[in-house]
């Protein structure tokens, strides 16, 4: 009011003093004045805040694996399809694409249309006209992840989809100094029109669906926008999602607004009859337009602590994955403290479908390699290690002892699976480092290699509280039977550069389901992933052949019998040691409303709204 009642005024004084004032002085003010009324009455923006606990490596969805990554270009490229926020099990929905696809029989042919009227978010690449997203995008996108410049982490799952023709474009772009033919005609993918895009597979895939709703890894990117920035690609993410970058400092901090070019989309959602939470989240959203929220600011918080202060000093809306270190004074008993719940602090604890693993590099010339002496070194490291001491100690108890790569809530995992993965046997580990001449040759305590050479594990890590913690107990039980272990600190994308190259002898990581299927787990050691997905770059002909197999076959029994003949190589061979399957647990400030943890869908953003009304003053 105050605002509208000072332009009136400013008016009526420009107007009387007329003939004494300048016409331009009179004119500013009065633009100043409507600025201010504007600012005075435009509503508070909503602002989403939390932290990631590893630093993202950029937003080029056909270059990046991690989940951080993954997580902010689920939110600013559109897949064809992708799931229901709160359905379970989880459901394909369609995303740009305008309906279901039309699936031959056979599975090996599927036909796409694209909603007409979707747009890009303006980029000076498209010299200031507005860019529809057309088949073509998917054609060029699709395509980029088999150019061998572009070095896509997800080539391999692709590869394995068998496109048509694909293969070949992708072996005359390897040849000393060829490049690339985008422009050549594929049958395997191929725009029919400017909305209809057709995909042709060699082979019977009952599950391509799943790559068409990967929107963290197959969302369109239009071509002018790669070809005007190039190499830096990873610093311009623009696609046709509900955000885009505004700012960002790498490795500290991330900040995303709304593209004003997103479609009109609303909230709807088929939450499970007997999930009174999903029940009332969609009841309370339903209707809304999409996003809710404004911006969404994201801060690189490694270190535990100052990342748990940040959620308790209320400087975050959640706190995305509760530092197992504070497990038992947030979540006593795995029930919320009760200083939190006086705060009105809501919790969601859910074992992810993810799995922890400490890789051992295949071709390293210490740990490496696939003679019995080789196998044995392996598997007496694992089964040296005792993994119930890291969920117990380190993780807190969040988590549960992993018997292989297969995840929780993916196709093909079993909980009464059980394999020596998980066994702690010290006994057993010394008599296989006997057994094939691991002895300590030189008196020094430590043992050597059969052939006198020192024997040192090497053990990749990060500079956190929380890695500290794991590497003791990986020290203790390696020292135990008389191995000797370092470690070597560095930020995590530097060591996944190194990883890929096949740089490092050891390192532990987690993995997280991209899919509903627990396939993509067993692609840890497929061999034609070697340094993309795979890398222990573990490679075995007769391994691969049966994964071929298993990716032709319908859901069922036999596939679910040729998954565990796969799991028991890996198992036997010891490319990695899985450890555990973590328990999540996300705290949640009562302004965040609506949020969900989804088992593979990383695009909650949109989802999530801010009650400003409970916004601390």
């Amino acid at each position: 009011m105050q605002a509208r009642q000072r332009s009136v005024s400013v008016s009526l004084f420009c107007f009387t003093k007329m003939k004494s004032l300048p016409i331009l002085s009179c004119i500013l003010a009065l633009l100043l004045s409507a600025t201010d009324l504007q600012a005075q009455t435009k509503p508070p923006e909503k602002v989403l805040r939390y932290a990631f606990e590893i630093a993202e490596t950029g937003f080029d969805p056909a270059q990046i694996s991690d989940v951080y990554s993954r997580i902010v270009t689920a939110s600013i490229f559109d897949a064809l399809y992708g799931y229901d926020y709160l359905a379970r099990p989880v459901k394909v929905i369609p995303r740009v694409a305008d309906g279901m696809p039309v699936i031959s029989d056979d599975f090996r042919t599927y036909t796409v249309k694209i909603k007409p009227g979707i747009y890009f978010a303006d980029d000076p690449a498209f010299d200031g006209k507005k860019r529809e997203l057309v088949a073509q995008d998917f054609v060029y996108s699709f395509k980029r992840v088999f150019d061998p410049k572009v070095k896509s982490a997800i080539y391999s799952d692709l590869e394995e989809e068998k496109l048509v023709g694909m293969d070949e474009v992708r072996r005359e772009a390897e040849k000393p100094g060829a490049r690339f033919d985008y422009e050549r005609e594929v049958e395997g993918i191929r725009a029919l029109d400017r909305y209809t895009i057709q995909f042709k597979l060699k082979e019977t895939r009952p599950r391509f669906i799943y790559a068409l709703a990967d929107s963290g890894g197959t969302g369109a990117v239009a071509r002018e926008v790669v070809e005007k920035y190039g190499d830096k690609i990873m610093e311009h993410p623009v696609g046709t999602g509900p955000f885009k970058l505004d700012q960002w400092t790498r490795s500290s901090k991330m900040t995303f607004v709304r593209n004003p070019n997103f479609r009109e989309e609303y909230y709807e959602a088929e939450p499970p009859a007997d999930d009174a939470r999903s029940q009332a989240i969609y009841k309370q959203m339903k209707g809304k337009r999409l996003p809710m929220v404004d911006r969404v600011e994201i801060s690189v918080i490694e270190e535990t602590q100052p990342r748990w202060l940040s959620f308790l000093g209320n400087d975050h809306d959640f706190l995305m994955f509760l530092p197992e270190a504070f497990a038992y004074q947030a979540i006593p008993n795995n029930r919320l403290a009760p200083n939190l719940a006086k705060r009105n602090i809501t919790m969601e604890r859910v074992a992810i479908p993810d799995v922890t693993v400490t890789y051992f590099n295949m071709e390293d010339p210490l740990i490496g390699g696939y003679t019995p002496d080789k196998v044995a070194l392996r598997r007496a490291v694992a089964l040296a290690y005792n993994s119930e001491e890291e969920i117990r100690l380190s993780r807190r108890n969040q988590a549960i002892l992993a018997q292989g790569p297969m995840q929780p809530s993916t196709y093909g995992y079993d909980p009464k699976f059980k394999t020596e993965m998980s066994m702690f046997d010290r006994a057993r580990a010394v008599a296989l480092l006997d057994m094939y001449g691991y002895v300590d040759r030189d008196g020094d305590g430590w043992r050597d290699l059969p052939d006198g050479k020192p024997l040192l594990l090497e053990y990749a890590t990060s500079p956190t509280a929380r890695d500290r913690e794991l590497n003791e107990v990986w020290k203790k039980n390696m020292n135990a039977v008389g191995l000797k272990i370092e470690f070597k600190s560095g930020k995590w994308p530097e060591h996944l550069k190194a990883a890929r190259a096949g740089k490092l002898m050891m390192w532990g990581l987690g993995f997280s389901a991209s899919t509903p299927d627990g396939a993509g787990a067993i692609g840890l050691a497929y061999g034609p992933a070697k340094g993309e997905g795979n890398l222990s770059r573990f490679q075995m002909a007769e391994f691969d052949k049966l994964y071929d197999q298993s990716q032709l076959m319908p859901d069922g029994p036999e596939r679910k019998a040729m998954m565990q003949k796969l799991v028991k190589i890996m198992v036997a061979y010891m490319p990695y040691k899985f450890n555990t399957h973590r328990i999540r647990t996300d705290l949640m400030q009562p302004w965040l409303l609506g949020y969900r943890r989804h088992p593979v869908n990383h695009a909650f953003w949109k989802y999530v709204d801010i009650d400003l009304s409970k916004l601390p003053k």
